[in-house]
């Protein structure tokens, strides 16, 4: 496999807001993102956006029903979709608890508390919360608490016949 290009992930998600502006300042504010990278358009509309914690990167996207490309007609903030949601997205902080108290002073809404989740030695122990975001994104912020005693075992794709 290849390396991936410097500065990126293997991989990175993408959510779509309606008022992309407002999703980017309040994901920094809320979830102490870095904007890498903001490309604005006509009257301040984002064309891409690519926002950073640590070493993973999201970017962002502005609804855009109108787009000379089919699938970028497609895609929908969940505001627009009556909140309903076909993904979620997680990354990891070193705080879980005091990222959770600053999501929810920047009015996130909280639908699950900070929990710990021990899957066993073998596997492994975090501290995780959910939130919904101004737009009604799925998030879950997680905190490492304790790795695996051993690697996980490796899986390969089933022979095909």
């Amino acid at each position: 496999m290849k390396p991936t290009p410097p500065d990126w992930p293997r991989f990175a998600g993408c959510a779509v807001y309606r008022d992309a502006p407002a999703a980017i300042d309040w994901l920094v504010r809320a979830f102490g993102f870095d904007v890498r990278l903001r490309v604005e358009g006509e009257g301040g509309r984002i064309e891409h956006c690519e926002l950073e914690y640590g070493d993973g990167v999201v970017m962002l996207a502005q609804e855009d029903t109108a787009s000379t490309r089919p699938w970028k007609r497609t895609m929908r903030s969940p505001a627009s979709l009556g909140g309903a949601t076909t993904q979620s997205l997680m990354f990891y902080v070193d705080d879980a608890r005091a990222h959770c108290a600053q999501a929810r002073a920047a009015g996130a809404t909280i639908f699950e508390e900070p929990a710990t989740h021990d899957y066993g030695d073998e596997f492994w122990s975090d501290l995780s919360y959910g939130a919904i975001d101004l737009e009604g994104h799925v998030w879950w912020i997680t905190e490492r608490l304790r790795n695996p005693s051993a690697p996980p075992p490796k899986f390969s794709a089933a022979p095909s016949h």
